[in-house]
Order: C-alpha cells, then sequence, then structure tokens
C-alpha cells in the first residue's frame, strides 16, 4: 500500500487542475504541464486538494502519479531552480540569448543550446543558474552542463552542483 499516496495535494491560489481521459495537467501563473494517467488510477480535485484513489492491485502507481503531481503544482506556481558552480583557472560561463557559452579548457567553447522553457543565467564568470517549470527538464539541462566537465578528484576543477561535496584524493607520492 503506498504511503505517499495517502497525502492530499494542497492546490495553491491560481493553480488549476484538469483531469481529462489518461492525462493530468496543471495551469498555473507560471505555465502549464501535464502527465499521463495511469489505467487503475483516479485523481479527485476538491476544495484546493487533489487526491489520488486506486484500484485494488494499482497502489504501487499511485505515489508516483502523487509525486509528479506535487512536482507539476509547485512548477506552476513557484518554479525550479539549479545552480552549478565552476571552478578551475580560465573556466567560465557566458549567457548569451538561447545558446550558454562555456570555455572548460578545451580547445574550444562549449556552445549548450538552451532548450525552450528554461531560463539560463551567469550572475558571475563562475555561476550558472538554471530556471524552469519543469523539475526533469531543468535537472536534465543541469546534468547536461555538468557533464561537459564533472569535476575530477584531484584538484576538483570542473562544473559542479550549488553545495556538492567533491571527494578529493591525495596526490600521488614520490
Amino acid at each position: 500500500m503506498s504511503r505517499i499516496a495517502k497525502y492530499p495535494v494542497q492546490l495553491p491560489k491560481g493553480v488549476e487542475v484538469t483531469v481529462g481521459t489518461g492525462e493530468v495537467s496543471v495551469k498555473g501563473p507560471k505555465g502549464q504541464l501535464s502527465t499521463a494517467m495511469v489505467p487503475g488510477l483516479s485523481l479527485v480535485v476538491d476544495n484546493g486538494t487533489a487526491t489520488v484513489s486506486w484500484d485494488a492491485g494499482q497502489s504501487h502507481h499511485a505515489g508516483t502519479l502523487r509525486a509528479l503531481l506535487n512536482n507539476m503544482v509547485v512548477g506552476v506556481s513557484q518554479g525550479f531552480e539549479r545552480k552549478l558552480e565552476i571552478i578551475g583557472v580560465g573556466y567560465r560561463a557566458q549567457a548569451k540569448g538561447k545558446t550558454l557559452s562555456l570555455s572548460l579548457g578545451f580547445s574550444h567553447p562549449v556552445e549548450y543550446p538552451v532548450p525552450d522553457e528554461i531560463t539560463i543565467e551567469t550572475p558571475t564568470q563562475t555561476e550558472i543558474v538554471i530556471r524552469g517549470v519543469d523539475k526533469q527538464k531543468v535537472g536534465q539541462v543541469a546534468a547536461d552542463i555538468r557533464g561537459y566537465r564533472p569535476p575530477e578528484p584531484y584538484k576538483g576543477k570542473g562544473v559542479r552542483y550549488s553545495g556538492e561535496n567533491v571527494r578529493r584524493k591525495e596526490a600521488k607520492k614520490k
């Protein structure tokens, strides 16, 4: 039995949930998101809350649907944000419209095309702020950018998440 699905999702003011045939859509001040419904699950919306209910044997999908619905509600009302830090001499980032230019120690600059519904800002040359409505897209963009030069364990140079702890190795001894 799902424990997560027992809790209702609180809907803030301005957020509207619509249940269609095989789809749930959430509309709010920051945008609109939708996801597919799993057969055997139903969603009841009343008095500013949304509750997931299920048929017998379908409870293992109920918690996932509730978590996805909660992420959509938070996304369209507040949005999601992920911060990256760049560490290394000569490593820098610059946002140019719908592209992010990264200098990461390669012989050429890396040009990352920014997807739709995602905004990227560079407050300083060594910070990248990724914002969007969809939690999965924001996380995937951050992972893609980090994947160009992940932090290496000896000097710690590279692109890392803000607050990420990089385990450092001891240098080779003579």
